[in-house]
């Protein structure tokens, strides 16, 4: 069944709003797999705050028309053939990383039955900037993810602090070291 016109503005508003809003996306041709697996992948974007819809490619050029990707010929290239967009709105590489692993885990399956990978990364947006599907995979995914990063923070922001307990702590200790080897030579010596 067609959809209405006034259904087609509103797909292109939600498309344009996910793109104003997002930190990152990625486009993926998911033609040839099953219902199956697509619903796996979207269940694992889905756990880790990542929003993954199939758009028609029209509706996303008319969405991002007035935008500067509506004039990038590298980014419209990437819109032919089924589409799979997975935005992410606060952890750029989070897609990415769910995307790698997915394929990793399909190739291990395929791999003995000889069958190749039917999901195929295009590109992907991160802020501004176009990467090409080779550096999806290679430097988008190796990227920290939110949490690894807060964690890397938190443990500089510790670290000072830690030395100067150990350096506040360290007279009393040297005393009690002292303190211990005379007690011990006073008993050895009794």
């Amino acid at each position: 069944m067609p959809m209405t016109p006034s259904a087609k503005q509103a797909q292109v508003e939600q498309v344009r709003d996910r793109f104003t809003k997002m930190v990152s996306a990625v486009l993926v041709d998911f033609r040839g797999l099953d219902v199956e697996t697509v619903t796996s992948l979207r269940a694992r974007f889905r756990e880790v705050g990542v929003e993954c819809k199939v758009v028609k490619n029209n509706l996303v050029r008319k969405a991002l028309a007035d935008s500067h990707l509506g004039d990038d010929e590298a980014f419209t290239a990437h819109l032919k053939g089924p589409t799979a967009i997975a935005w992410s709105y606060e952890d750029p590489s989070a897609p990415a990383k769910v995307l790698r692993e997915f394929r990793k885990e399909r190739a291990e399956k395929l791999a003995p039955k000889g069958q190749p990978e039917k999901l195929i990364v295009k590109c992907a947006l991160v802020g501004n900037e176009l990467l090409e599907a080779k550096r999806v995979e290679t430097e988008l995914a190796s990227l920290p993810g939110k949490d690894e990063l807060r964690a890397s923070l938190l443990g500089q922001l510790m670290a000072p602090m830690q030395k100067l307990v150990m350096q506040l702590n360290a007279p009393a200790q040297n005393t009690a070291l002292v303190l211990d080897a005379f007690r011990r030579k006073q008993e050895g010596g009794a």
